[in-house]
């Protein structure tokens, strides 16, 4: 499987017996990722109709991609383009009073729109290259369709000032994830592709797909520690007002 041509392909011969929600194509490797209650002897027999052949592949090892296909530090430009536009975003919506909470609500939800708008752009795919390496999409194939409607409704609430504190805990919760599979493929030096921009702008997953998670999970985290903070001191009266 080489195009999107492919994957509709493969769509066909699966429709009526799959639900195109249960499976994920990563076209990089001609992997279709399925869901684990559906019968596999069906599925191969019917891709195998289809003409292209298929056979089963064990989930639980890293399958690396081809040397032909490994991308360079250079491949990374695009994400540091972004990633600084973003940032001076943020900067121009707090131009003319700055504070460090409300940059960094501005910069996570500018990066939550953004991010999302990319995963978008080639949707059908995004689910397979997502599940190759966070946690969550690797168990449940349905949470790659619906991660890139999550961040648009993270970022939404972010730039609203809407419902913040819920917004960060799902940050803590999704990028925390993320963040474990990514650091188990560092660790284990695999050779894949980073999904954070979709699929449509291939991007290796790096160190720098490491640090770009730890920022957003550090930002989270310190409002959240703001927020905390400042409830408590309302909370607590001064002695003198017990007396």
């Amino acid at each position: 499987m080489t195009c999107g041509a492919c994957v509709k392909t493969i769509e066909s011969a699966l429709s009526g017996f799959v639900d195109p929600k249960d499976f994920a194509v990563d076209l990089d490797l001609g992997i279709a990722h399925f869901d684990d209650t559906i019968d596999t002897n069906e599925v191969l027999s019917r891709i195998n109709n289809s003409g292209y052949p298929a056979s089963l592949v064990d989930s639980s090892k890293q399958v690396e991609i081809p040397k032909d296909k490994e991308k360079s530090a250079s491949d990374l430009v695009p994400l540091y383009i972004i990633l600084s536009y973003i940032f001076l975003g943020s900067l121009g919506l707090n131009a003319a009073s700055f504070t460090i909470n409300k940059f960094m609500t501005d910069f996570m939800g500018l990066f939550y729109i953004v991010f999302s708008l990319f995963k978008f752009i080639d949707y059908r795919n995004f689910p397979g290259a997502f599940s190759r390496y966070d946690p969550i999409a690797k168990k449940f194939i349905g949470y790659g369709w619906v991660y890139p409607f999550i961040e648009v409704y993270l970022g939404i609430n972010l730039l609203s000032g809407q419902h913040i504190l819920l917004t960060l805990l799902i940050t803590l919760i999704v990028l925390g994830a993320t963040t474990i599979g990514v650091l188990n493929n560092l660790f284990q030096k695999n050779s894949i592709q980073c999904a954070c921009m979709g699929t449509a702008i291939k991007l290796p997953l790096t160190k720098a797909t490491l640090v770009e998670n730890v920022i957003m999970i550090g930002m989270a985290t310190w409002m959240l520690v703001t927020i905390f903070t400042v409830s408590y001191t309302h909370l607590t009266l001064p002695t003198s007002d017990l007396v």
